[in-house]
This record gives structure tokens, C-alpha cells and sequence, in this order.
């Protein structure tokens, strides 16, 4: 199938997954994970329409915005990977979101390495919501006090949570997690009025229907798109 086919499919499978949870239809953003793929399959996302693609590897998220750029084509970029001090400086001059801030020593860096010519970095905080040692993020108890220093940085726009639900057949698993996340995404608006809180990045392929029912924003999608990874 081709990628045109398939973003047709995800953007008829999120509609029905919408109408299903009561959720306004464009309530909730597909982002392109685009990490390991060619400059033509995007290309070819981008001609069936799709503006918004997520990149785990700083350089080759570099090279591919570069790359659009280039051809005068404007895209969103997101970062969506762990990030090492070393590589702040790289996402804070060329992506327009990073979704996995997790401590207040890179939010510091990022701010202090946007250029000031750009907009704000987007900025989603990750939450390590299955508690699980191979996964990055804060603790759900810590949210509020990173929260409330992080949208304190000049340079960055603090919008909302990102997390990565435990792998699990059991849709109750994935409820339990997703549900507390949505919880943390309100509490995150109450405590914070003035920031711009609209953004909860949950669900992937296995999981875009429970995270939809319990709220998400914005689902990030790979191999559906794109085919097995490269």
C-alpha cells in the first residue's frame, strides 16, 4: 500500500475512534514518526498532506529539516526522542517541539540555546507513566514543581504531557494508564492558567484507540504510515 493509502486509513481510523469516544472531529493531531526514513517518504507523506513529523535522532532530524527547508517547504518538526546535554543545542535551533523533556537541566539549555529570532520551542514534559526503568520521564509526583520552572524559561512554551503506555494486550492496562494521564493533563491546566496547555501526546499504533477515549491530542503513528522500520 502506498503512504498516501495509508495516512488515508489512520485519518479514517482517528475520525471513527473520535465519534466513538464523543470527541470533536480535528480534536486530535496525527504526527508522522518519520525516524529511519527517506527524504522521499516524506515527501510523499507531505503530498497527501501531512505537515507534522516526529524524529527520535537529532542529526538525521536535522538533516531532514535542512533538507525541506531547502525546498522552501514548511513542516513541523517535533522531537520525540531522549536527549543528551551534548545534542540540546541542535534541537533548540532547528525543531519547532521537543515532547521529552524530563529534567530542568535540558529545559535550561534549550531556552538558553533557542535563537531569539525563532518562536518559542514547544515544549511537552514526559511523564514515566507505567513506572518502567527502560523508559524516560518524571514521575507523576513531580510534574508541578518541574512544570512550574520550566514555564518560567524565556525561550520556551510549555504545552502539555507526552507518555508512552506500557506494551500490553490488556486494554484495562492501557486505560488505567492513559486515564491518569489525563488527570495529570488537568491538573497541569489548573495549576498553570496562563500557559498555553493544550497538548497531550498519547497513543501509537496498538494503543490509538484507548488513548483517543482517554483524551490525547495528538497520536504518533510510524510504521502504519511508513511500513516496517528501515
Amino acid at each position: 500500500m502506498s503512504i498516501q493509502h495509508n495516512l488515508a486509513e489512520i485519518h479514517q481510523q482517528i475520525t471513527y475512534h473520535c465519534q466513538q469516544a464523543d470527541r470533536t472531529l480535528g480534536s486530535v493531531k496525527l504526527l508522522a514518526v518519520s525516524k529511519t526514513k527517506p527524504f522521499s517518504a516524506i515527501a510523499e507523506a507531505v503530498a497527501a498532506g501531512q505537515t507534522a513529523f516526529g524524529e527520535n535522532y537529532v542529526q538525521e532530524g536535522v538533516e531532514k529539516i535542512q533538507y525541506f527547508q531547502s525546498q522552501n517547504i514548511p513542516l513541523e518538526w517535533h522531537f520525540i526522542g531522549p536527549l543528551q546535554s551534548n545534542k540540546s543545542r541542535l534541537v533548540a535551533e532547528h525543531f519547532d517541539w521537543i515532547e521529552t523533556v524530563d529534567r530542568l537541566k535540558i529545559a535550561e539549555r534549550l531556552s538558553q540555546q533557542r535563537p531569539t529570532a525563532l518562536a518559542p520551542l514547544n515544549v511537552l514534559i514526559q511523564i514515566n507513566i507505567s513506572n518502567e526503568s527502560s523508559k524516560s520521564g518524571i514521575m507523576p509526583n513531580a510534574l508541578l514543581p518541574l512544570a512550574t520552572q520550566i514555564a518560567a524559561l524565556p525561550n520556551l512554551r510549555l504545552r502539555g504531557l507526552m507518555a508512552i503506555a506500557q506494551d500490553s494486550d490488556d486494554p484495562s492496562v492501557q486505560q488505567q494508564a492513559f486515564s491518569r494521564m489525563q488527570q495529570l493533563f488537568q491538573q497541569l491546566r489548573l495549576a498553570l492558567p496562563e500557559q498555553q496547555i493544550d497538548t497531550l501526546s498519547l497513543g501509537m499504533s496498538g494503543d490509538m484507540a484507548m488513548a483517543i477515549k482517554c483524551g490525547s491530542t495528538q497520536v504518533r503513528i510510524g510504521s502504519a504510515i511508513f511500513g516496517a522500520r528501515s
